[in-house]
């Protein structure tokens, strides 16, 4: 019996032994071995003895009445075998009486049959008194009924302690999940989860220590639904994906939505998104916000936008705030701009960083730059890395000292908690103030995220380092193997940065690899790199392919190539069509650098002067 508010429930411990605790009080009906006519039998025969003076028998009857329902029945049965001694049954009419609303005549037959050593007696006056705010009486009884091993009596002194502060309740909480006690075991891992969190001690297993896992299993195993999800979260961060889905769909079967969720996750990420929908929808059903922003996102891919924005509703109502910022995402995307604002400013003003975050941007880009510094710090502050970044791009852009070096600040604590962008513009930063360690730190740290930029950055940082290359005696240039400077090059032109391919194919053809010299550098002109272009044309020269080698020089030239217009006047020039080579020099000398409108000039002037002979 659970005295707390819980009705009075009986357990069978199928022994008939005078003076044998028949019902233990807060704990479950156990189903009988025996068939309804095995039952009908038994009674009939322990009425018998009954109805003969039998006490035990009075006292079985009485219990077995009281089981399935029938307290007329059962009351008088007790107080007989009550009245001759039988502490059982002064434990059971104890049981009766609290179930007719009489809680106070209850506790004085649980009285007497504790006193007379019933361990589930003391057990239920405990958590009478207990009720009763009575506590020095509820921790004596509750203290002789763990004494003497009764796992219930345990388990509600240790909570009474655990709510008073005292040490001693990790005891007795250890003692009844060792008797049995399923929450008292959940309870047990739960403090000694804390206890990892406290230390800020990852454990040997993701933060779990083997302890918390062994009484998560032992209470999951006896049917505690939550244990059984916390049992399936450790499974699968240690990546025993199927056995954690054996502990999530125990858990889901007894109603636990969070379970019910995490098994949807779990059958989606392995390809199963259907059975996922299924759970989730269960999980969505019974109240669990994060199933239904699963179940929203799933329909918003399958572009099915209204029943999408259903289940974000939902998951709002249920109370999570990822429903409101999902709502934004879905109505940004389909440009409806007011009402993505709203839902933004929902989920920030509840605390959501990325809703505040992406709120800002929304203002940023609608010109309101005033409102949206405080969003982005708000969010940056909570912990949004891409808040923290787009603070600095906002500080930057205002072109003040000041600005720049709040920039910084803030680029370099998104760069810390591992953003790349961030990480770039610090390397950037130190590059700029000769700081040329701490540049090439956060150009690596970038570099390794995958930024094209910072890998090409990193590489002329280390080129510059790089002593000349050495000739040999013939005056031939030695060329060793690549350096890391070269395969940062690469890197970056296996990106698509074209000043990284330009690069790598001047390292080709330094090394006398024409063909890949000329793919880096068609790669680079195709991609819009005069340079590339240009350089192209040079080695397709060199080849014998002129008219080529025009056709990229004219691609440089128009995209403002100085020294490809230069080329180009000279290629006509050659060709005797001196009104297209001066046209060209013309460019030339208006396009430079000084060196090349030099030599344009002397060349368009000898062209003139040939046009007017």
């Amino acid at each position: 019996m659970d005295v707390m508010g819980d009705k009075a429930t009986l357990l069978e411990t199928g022994r008939f032994e005078q003076s044998a605790d028949f019902v233990q009080s807060a704990d479950l009906v156990q189903p009988s071995d025996r068939d309804e006519t095995g039952e009908a039998a038994e009674e009939a025969r322990q009425r018998l003895a009954a109805e003969a003076g039998d006490v035990e028998a009075m006292s079985v009857l009485g219990a077995m009445l009281l089981r399935r329902g029938d307290l007329d029945g059962a009351e008088p049965q007790l107080r007989a075998a009550t009245a001759a001694g039988d502490r059982a049954a002064a434990n059971n009419l104890g049981v009766l009486l609290h179930q007719r609303g009489y809680a106070d005549d209850a506790a004085g037959w649980w009285r007497i049959a504790a006193v007379a050593g019933s361990a589930a007696a003391a057990h239920a006056l405990g958590r009478h008194h207990r009720e009763k705010g009575d506590e020095p009486a509820a921790e004596y009884w509750l203290r002789q009924s763990a004494e003497q091993g009764h796992a219930l009596g345990a388990y509600a002194l240790a909570d009474l302690l655990e709510h008073r502060g005292d040490a001693a309740a990790g005891h007795w909480m250890r003692a009844a999940a060792e008797r049995g006690h399923r929450e008292a075991a959940y309870r047990l891992a739960r403090a000694l989860d804390r206890e990892v969190s406290a230390e800020g001690d990852d454990g040997p297993d993701n933060g779990v220590s083997p302890a918390a896992e062994q009484w998560y299993r032992q209470a999951a195993a006896r049917g505690h639904r939550r244990a059984a999800l916390h049992l399936g979260a450790i499974l699968e961060r240690r990546g025993e994906l199927k056995e954690a889905g054996r502990w999530y769909l125990t858990s889901a079967k007894d109603g636990e939505a969070r379970a019910a969720c995490a098994l949807g996750f779990l059958l989606r990420d392995a390809g199963d998104v259907e059975s996922a929908a299924v759970w989730w929808l269960r999980a969505a059903q019974d109240g669990d916000g994060n199933a239904a922003n699963a179940l929203g996102a799933l329909h918003a891919e399958r572009g099915e936008t209204q029943t999408a924005e259903r289940w974000y509703r939902a998951a709002m109502d249920a109370g999570d705030v990822n429903g409101a910022y999902n709502l934004g995402l879905l109505c940004a995307e389909q440009a409806r701009t007011a009402q993505a604002e709203q839902w933004y400013r929902r989920a920030a003003y509840a605390g959501h960083r990325e809703a505040a975050n992406a709120l800002a941007i929304l203002l940023l880009q609608g010109g309101d730059t005033a409102g949206a510094e405080p969003w982005f710090s708000k969010a940056a502050e909570a912990g949004s890395v891409d808040a923290a970044f787009n603070l600095g791009i906002l500080f930057a852009g205002r072109g003040t000292e000041e600005g720049d070096v709040v920039a910084l600040r803030w680029y370099e604590r998104a760069a810390a908690a591992g953003h790349t962008e961030a990480a770039l513009q610090v390397g950037i930063a130190r590059l700029r103030d000769g700081d040329e360690a701490a540049a090439e730190r956060h150009l690596r740290c970038a570099a390794g995220g995958g930024s094209s930029e910072a890998a090409y950055r990193l590489a002329t940082v280390l080129d510059a380092r790089r002593p000349p290359v050495p000739a040999h005696e013939l005056g031939e240039p030695v060329h060793s193997a690549k350096s890391e400077c070269e395969e940062w090059y690469e890197r970056a032109a296996s990106q698509g940065h074209r000043r990284a391919q330009v690069r790598v194919g001047m390292l080709a053809a330094a090394r006398g690899d024409v063909v890949g010299a000329a793919r880096w550098y068609r790669e680079a002109a195709e991609a819009g790199s005069r340079n590339g272009a240009f350089n192209l044309g040079l080695l397709l020269a060199r080849e014998g392919s002129e008219p080529e080698a025009a056709v990229w020089w004219t691609r440089a030239a128009d995209a403002g190539h100085g020294r490809a217009a230069l080329r180009l006047a000279l290629v006509y020039a050659r060709r005797g069509e001196l009104a297209e080579g001066q046209r060209w020099a013309d460019r030339a000398v208006t396009l430079g650098p000084r060196e090349v409108s030099e030599r344009a000039a002397r060349l368009r002037d000898a062209l003139r002067q040939e046009l007017s002979a």
